[in-house]
């Protein structure tokens, strides 16, 4: 398989830099080799088959959302956390990165591979790293495991919502979402 670790490596980041700004769904190799300065032979030498690239561009999306949660200051409490996370996937480095992430797990939801997998496999990681930031900011962990999978989950439909509704109306619901997940905290 990839004989240069490092060019697979370098090829991984820029081609998930064409994805966060391409979109996945349609992504073709030689568009995509083109703006990597190569081919698309030499992408599947390096990467084997399109569905590895492909699985190798949502772990590097997935890791650089991580990695940006896990470099938010603590929130001062539930409630806010809830906002705070909402601001931290709407921003310019995250936003991208959940945008190619509801592409993926659409497709994954049809059982399309890679994305199943991969897709079952992110949210493992993710789930952890909101239940992080949630301890960060004083959540006993119980409670942070709980109100990560309600978090998770209701992102997940604005995430879809998104298109179709207003910024008044989201606001509106994550100060919903927040007040509801805060009241778990009794």
């Amino acid at each position: 398989m990839p004989h240069e670790p490092d060019r697979r490596e370098v090829w991984t980041r820029e081609a998930t830099d064409y994805a966060l700004q391409e979109g996945l769904i349609g992504l073709s190799l030689r568009p995509l080799a083109a703006s990597l300065g190569t081919s698309d032979r030499m992408l599947l030498y390096h990467f084997g088959t399109k569905d590895d690239l492909v699985a190798a561009i949502l772990r590097e999306s997935n890791d650089r959302a991580v990695d940006g949660i896990g470099a938010m200051p603590p929130s001062e409490d539930l409630h806010a956390a809830v906002h705070d996370l909402w601001s931290a996937l709407g921003s310019p480095a995250l936003e991208p990165c959940t945008r190619v992430y509801v592409e993926a797990a659409a497709l994954g939801l049809l059982g399309r591979e890679p994305y199943a997998t991969v897709v079952r496999q992110a949210n493992e990681v993710w789930a952890k790293a909101l239940v992080a930031h949630l301890t960060r900011s004083g959540v006993a962990r119980p409670l942070a495991r709980r109100a990560a999978t309600i978090i998770d989950a209701a992102f997940m439909g604005f995430q879809l919502d998104a298109p179709l509704v207003g910024p008044a109306a989201r606001r509106r619901a994550v100060g919903d979402l927040a007040d509801a997940v805060a009241a778990l905290a009794g």
